[in-house]
């Protein structure tokens, strides 16, 4: 299984309609995709950083390429129309499960 991260700063006056958007339209978009595990959606304290992270796991990087395409390992997988709520473009980092309670 492959551990997917991505982490975008959102403008903080958008971070509450980023995350509905997100949980709403972009999560659900996931299900039913070849490997998808599931996935959550994260958003950083209020009055921080205005972070959102979405962790999302998958079979292999087979599934993971299938989704992403080949640059999956380093470029995100982002649309235009998030485009007006980030104030970066975002990030994406890869990890394996070594333990789990």
């Amino acid at each position: 299984m492959i551990i997917r991260i991505w982490e975008a700063q959102v403008a903080p006056k958008l971070m509450s309609e980023f995350c509905t958007v997100v949980q709403s339209e972009m999560l659900p978009l996931l299900v039913g995709l070849d490997g998808y595990l599931g996935g959550e959606l994260l958003r950083s304290l209020p009055d921080s950083t205005h972070r959102v992270l979405v962790i999302t796991r998958w079979r292999d990087e087979e599934a993971l390429r299938g989704y992403a395409g080949p640059m999956w390992a380093k470029r995100p997988v982002w649309s235009d129309s998030e485009e007006g709520y980030l104030e970066h473009p975002p990030e994406v980092a890869h990890f394996t499960v070594l333990s789990s309670q």
